[in-house]
């Protein structure tokens, strides 16, 4: 009898404890933007690629391992990025992202930092070894990825521009290391831009409260509603004005072509959602630009496909 209890006790002790460590990496993952960093690397390699790589064929970029470095470092900086992010956001989190802290309390916070910590060395250890340039560009990145969350991420409008620079400087990079600069390029560039800043204000009318409460100031917080409303619409305005010219000035074509003239009709009904201004709308609106966002992605796959082949 005592044999049969000690079992049970000893077999309920094992799926504790695993259920814990689950939990513990399930966290872990979500503390570090995992996710996040995996769409990142994604779309970084497809526009490395198809994009800022104009002249090597797939062979050449396959084993161009200082790209592949470049992009490991880039991984680690980000992951490094969001776990510090969360850090200094962990009480605003504790409200907004509930279920996600509950997740990440499973492990404490010294261990995010000391994650932080060996994920920033390794990343500027491989840059130093790729070159000095590359590491000096892993060195601001990491600075400003940490000044963003200490003090930037709490300032009016400054918030929403470093985020989305901070976001688009890998992309940076690489168009700096193949020195791909044309009119198409710099559109594009200012077209994600706009949409990436887009989501960020949306995002941010969804936690304005909150927010205010915990002393981070933003454009929804700061301003009226309606001056928040014509901040957003005029950037859609201004983002459907790029498409356009992207469409008829640069000579792109295939998916891509497809792509910028639905996203005429998107960022339409964007607007129309956001003249609502119902939190359901803003919710809505949020999720279709990230959508958005992500089957670019896939059209700039599938254009640069059909490109080589």
């Amino acid at each position: 009898m005592n044999s049969e209890k000690e079992t049970f006790q000893q077999r309920n002790y094992i799926q504790k404890s695993f259920f814990y460590r689950f939990s513990q990496f399930v966290g872990f993952l979500l503390g570090a933007r995992f996710f996040v960093a995996v769409l990142l690397i994604f779309a970084l390699y497809v526009s490395t690629f198809f994009l800022f790589n104009q002249d090597e064929n797939f062979r050449k970029f396959v084993f161009d391992f200082k790209v592949h470095g470049i992009i490991f470092c880039t991984v680690l900086t980000i992951l490094a990025g969001g776990i510090i992010n969360q850090f200094y956001d962990f009480e605003k989190d504790h409200v907004v992202k509930p279920f996600r802290t509950r997740i990440q309390s499973f492990i404490k916070q010294k261990y995010f930092l000391y994650a932080y910590l060996v994920l920033s060395l390794i990343s500027l250890g491989v840059a130093w070894m790729i070159s000095h340039n590359v590491f000096a560009f892993f060195v601001v990145y990491q600075f400003f990825m940490w000044f963003y969350s200490h003090k930037l991420s709490r300032i009016l409008v400054l918030n929403n521009l470093t985020f989305v620079s901070l976001t688009l400087y890998p992309f940076f990079g690489m168009m700096v290391y193949y020195e791909t600069f044309s009119k198409k390029v710099l559109l594009m560039a200012v077209f994600l831009f706009l949409i990436l800043l887009c989501i960020d204000i949306v995002k941010d009318t969804l936690t304005k409260s909150v927010d205010k409460a915990f002393g981070y100031t933003t454009i929804p917080n700061y301003f009226k509603s309606r001056n928040t409303k014509t901040i957003i619409v005029s950037l859609l305005i201004i983002t459907m004005a790029v498409s356009m010219k992207l469409i008829m000035k640069t000579g792109i074509a295939g998916f891509m072509a497809y792509y910028f003239t639905a996203g005429l009709f998107i960022f339409i009904l964007c607007v129309y959602l956001i003249l609502n201004h119902t939190r359901k709308s803003n919710f809505v609106t949020l999720n279709i630009l990230r959508i958005w966002v992500f089957i670019g992605i896939i059209a700039m796959l599938l254009n640069g496909l059909e490109g080589k082949l």
